[in-house]
C-alpha cells in the first residue's frame, strides 16, 4: 500500500470565521472542529434541527455510490472537497470491494492535509493518496492525480457535498466540466448536493447567516442540479434524493424517515 502527500503546504488554520469542514465533522460528532465551527452549527440546528442527520445522509449516499460503483468495475476514484476524515472514508470502501483500487483526495484545508497521513490509510495491494489543492485548481488537481491514476482507465470523480459552496460566478461548472474532460470513457460523475427546494424559508435564512459569516452557499434546484450532468448517462435511479439513491447499499441513518431531506444526489458515466 502506498499512501504518500504530493504536497506539504504550510498554511495557518483560521478559526476567525466558520469552514464547512470543521462544520461538517462538527455535525458528525467529531472533535476537530472550532468554538466558531460549533456556534454557527447551532445556528443552523436552530433553522433546521435535522441538519445532522442531512450530514450523516449525505456521508451514506457517498458510501453506497462507492459501493455501487467498485462493485461495477470501477478501480479508480478521484474525491474533491474530502473534508475531515470520518471513518469508514471513500478509499476503505472501494478497497472492501476491491482490495486494489486506487484512491486521490484533494482538499484545500490545512485541517484535512494534518489528518490526511495517519488516517488514509488503506489496503497493501491498493493506493491511498492526499493532494492539498483548491476545487477551483483544476488543472493542480489534474496535474496530482495523474501522478497515481491512469487517465487511460476509468475514474470515478466525487464530487460530496462541495459545489454548493461554488457558486455559478466562480465557475462551478466549468470545473466540473474540466475534470470529466479529462476522463475518458466509462468514467463516472457522483455528486450530492444541498438545495432550497424543499425547505425555501429555512435556506433562505441559513444563506444568509453563512454569507454573513464568510461561507458562499449556491443552493441549486432540481433542474439546476441535473445540468451538472449533461452529456452522461445518469445510472438509475437518476437524480433523487440522497436517502432514495439505491438504499440497499447501505444501512438506513436514523431520522432519516422524517421526511425530505433537502438535497440531491446522483451518479453519472461519461458515454
Amino acid at each position: 500500500m502506498e499512501s504518500v502527500m504530493t504536497e506539504q503546504y504550510p498554511a495557518e488554520i483560521d478559526t476567525a470565521g466558520p469552514h464547512p469542514a470543521r462544520m461538517y465533522d462538527w455535525y458528525l460528532g467529531g472533535k476537530d472542529n472550532c468554538p466558531v465551527d460549533e456556534e454557527m452549527g447551532r445556528q443552523m440546528l436552530a433553522l433546521d434541527p435535522r441538519v445532522p442527520v442531512m450530514a450523516r445522509v449525505n456521508r451514506a449516499f457517498m458510501h453506497r455510490a462507492t459501493r455501487w460503483l467498485a462493485r461495477a468495475g470501477v478501480r479508480q476514484f478521484l474525491d474533491i472537497g474530502t473534508g475531515i476524515p470520518t471513518e469508514p472514508n471513500l478509499h476503505q470502501v472501494a478497497q472492501e470491494i476491491a482490495p486494489d483500487a486506487r484512491v486521490v483526495y484533494c482538499d484545500n484545508d490545512p485541517i484535512v492535509q494534518a489528518h490526511a497521513a495517519a488516517l488514509l490509510r488503506g489496503t497493501p495491494e491498493g493506493t491511498t493518496e492526499y493532494l492539498q489543492a483548491d476545487a477551483r485548481e483544476p488543472d493542480a488537481i489534474l496535474d496530482g492525480a495523474r501522478k497515481v491514476l491512469d487517465f487511460g482507465r476509468p475514474i470515478a470523480l466525487s464530487l460530496i457535498a462541495l459545489l454548493h459552496f461554488v457558486p455559478d460566478e466562480d465557475g462551478a461548472r466549468d470545473l466540473v466540466r474540466r475534470l470529466l474532460a479529462e476522463l475518458p470513457s466509462g468514467s463516472h460523475l457522483v455528486i450530492s448536493h444541498a438545495t432550497a427546494d424543499f425547505t425555501p424559508g429555512e435556506s433562505r435564512a441559513a444563506t444568509e447567516k453563512l454569507e454573513a459569516a464568510g461561507v458562499t452557499l449556491a443552493l441549486r434546484s432540481r433542474e439546476e442540479f441535473t445540468r451538472f450532468f449533461d452529456g452522461l448517462e445518469l445510472v438509475e435511479p437518476g437524480v433523487e434524493v440522497p436517502h432514495r439513491w439505491h438504499p440497499e447499499l447501505g444501512e438506513p441513518v436514523p431520522g432519516q424517515e422524517d421526511g425530505i431531506i433537502p438535497g440531491y444526489g446522483a451518479v453519472g458515466r461519461k458515454p
